[in-house]
């Protein structure tokens, strides 16, 4: 996981619209940025015919501007010398606009992309519909594209799109129909949620941004809220000890934990909080679970806390800024009565993270949950995976939108956020951070091994951590997703919840640029 490969801004579909619209209206001509973004893909196509030695080259054009830069790249690359061939959806001449105009610089034949062959090509560039496509693609276009993906198949030959893999919504992430599987994505400007959202993002291959004369200050008329997470959309957040710092400076978190046979969950976020940065971590025990947590635990310290009371007496201590529930904790009405008492308002400012059971024993009751979010002393963030998601809130409407795409994970999150009244951390490969007040993360690349038992304890000690520092609760969220996934992607194969907690440590010494140990 490189630190910010990215510009860290993601926009929508209708966003990057307007970015097109704001800088052609600038002054900057149309065909000036299909000429740069032509630039970018033949530069890429370049790149991977000189690593197999190919010189055949298929583009294939759409009835748009993403056609346009196909037709462009295709006079570029055979102007370098390579072998190339031009298929389309549409005649040329039905074109309009720039796309008619970049048709016109190609002085090739033309051929009918619905029966076009793919004998002899050495790299196929897909420029059939960019992030711009609103419908589901049907009869011949999508049986073009089948036979597209079943030719890389079969050959092992290489696709690259041109913005988006036709097919894949850029606002969603959705297969709209069918969908071109490509090796590489060249996209411009800034990355579309589609890009990361699955199951898009497994249809991208390796994505890339290029810089086509698109000002960033563009940015500030189109305001955008969703961000990629890495650290260029946190890092200035960071609260890094001082020298002079003590750790009573760096917060305090306490974990609970559940009865005697489940308390292996609590102590993996006790140990991850503490790794996560908090100065001092406190697991919360029940008198029955004492005599197995003492055993297994040393830097975190043990207390004993039955029911809501013995927590209530434990939180009258104001150094203790952070709670968090859930790992083992059990589900019914006694961790009800937990998560109220952490949530219970409070003289002292104190966040909450809620995870696993403390999330599933609200499912038959989730006004309940969200009225004590409502009086909460301070910011609650809640940690769910899939099947938590769908049970909390499962009385949203989450449907269809008006072009027929599925609303997002993105969009799905971010309600949720805004409903609850807390940071929402949407778990998964394609996981989503979101807030009350709309903003948004995504995050780029997650570890295929963070799918083992604990892993989800793990992350939310680590949130309690960076919380107990202080840090800015949609900040430490995202935060504490990107360190998540970049211990596990420094451990690698074989890979279980501890060594996610061992790996933190190389975690904090890629944000802070020191030299691995």
């Amino acid at each position: 996981m490189p630190l910010g490969p990215y510009p860290p801004e993601l926009l929508t579909t209708a966003q990057m619209a307007r970015a097109d619209r704001l800088t052609i209206e600038s002054g900057v001509a149309g065909m000036a940025l299909m000429e740069k973004a032509a630039a970018a893909i033949a530069a890429a196509a370049t790149a991977f015919l000189v690593k197999t030695a190919g010189r055949r080259v298929l583009v294939l054009c759409g009835p748009g501007n993403n056609g346009g830069d196909g037709y462009v790249a295709a006079r570029i690359l055979r102007s370098q010398r390579f072998k190339v061939r031009v298929a389309a959806l549409t005649p040329p001449d039905t074109l309009h606009g720039d796309a008619r105009l970049a048709a016109a610089s190609w002085d090739g034949r033309v051929e009918d992309a619905a029966t076009c062959d793919f004998k002899g090509v050495d790299l196929v560039i897909d420029a059939l519909f960019g992030t711009g496509l609103a419908r589901d693609l049907d009869g011949p276009t999508a049986e073009l594209i089948l036979r597209l993906n079943a030719w890389r198949e079969e050959t092992r030959q290489k696709i690259i799109a041109i913005d988006i893999p036709s097919g894949v919504d850029g606002t969603s992430g959705a297969i709209r129909g069918v969908a071109v599987q490509a090796d590489s994505t060249v996209t411009f400007f800034r990355l579309k949620c589609g890009h990361l959202l699955l199951p898009g993002r497994l249809r991208c291959g390796t994505i890339s941004c290029a810089h086509i004369g698109i000002r960033s200050n563009v940015l500030e008329k189109i305001e955008p809220q969703t961000f990629v997470n890495e650290p260029a959309a946190w890092r200035d957040a960071l609260r890094l000890p001082s020298v002079e710092g003590h750790k009573y400076a760096r917060g305090h978190a306490v974990v609970v934990s559940g009865g005697a046979s489940h308390t292996g969950a609590a102590r993996l976020s006790a140990l991850a909080a503490l790794r996560g940065g908090a100065g001092l971590v406190t697991l919360a025990t029940p008198q029955e679970a004492f005599a197995v947590n003492a055993p297994a635990l040393t830097a975190v310290m043990l207390r004993v806390a039955d029911g809501p009371a013995g927590l209530s007496a434990l939180l009258e201590d104001k150094r203790k800024n952070v709670v968090a529930l859930g790992p083992g904790l059990g589900v019914g009405e006694a961790s009800c009565a937990l998560v109220e008492t952490a949530l219970a308002p409070s003289p002292e400012r104190r966040a909450v993270v809620l995870d696993a059971d403390a999330l599933t024993s609200f499912a038959l009751a989730p006004d309940r949950l969200r009225e004590a979010i409502r009086a909460a002393p301070g910011p609650v963030v809640l940690t769910p995976h899939g099947g938590e998601f769908a049970r909390l809130f499962h009385g949203q409407r989450w449907e269809r939108t008006i072009s027929g795409a599925p609303i997002s994970k993105l969009e799905r999150t971010r309600d949720a956020a805004r409903d609850i009244g807390a940071i929402v951390i949407f778990k998964g490969p394609d996981t989503v951070v979101a807030a009350p007040d709309g903003r948004a993360s995504i995050l780029a690349e997650a570890s295929p091994w963070l799918a083992t038992a604990g892993s989800g304890d793990v992350l939310t000690g680590i949130v309690a951590g960076l919380l107990a520092q202080g840090m800015e609760p949609f900040a430490a969220a995202s935060c504490a997703v990107w360190m998540h996934a970049a211990a596990a992607d420094d451990f690698g194969a074989g890979l279980i919840a501890d060594d996610i907690i061992d790996r933190l440590p190389a975690a904090w010494r890629r944000l802070i640029g020191e030299p691995a140990a």
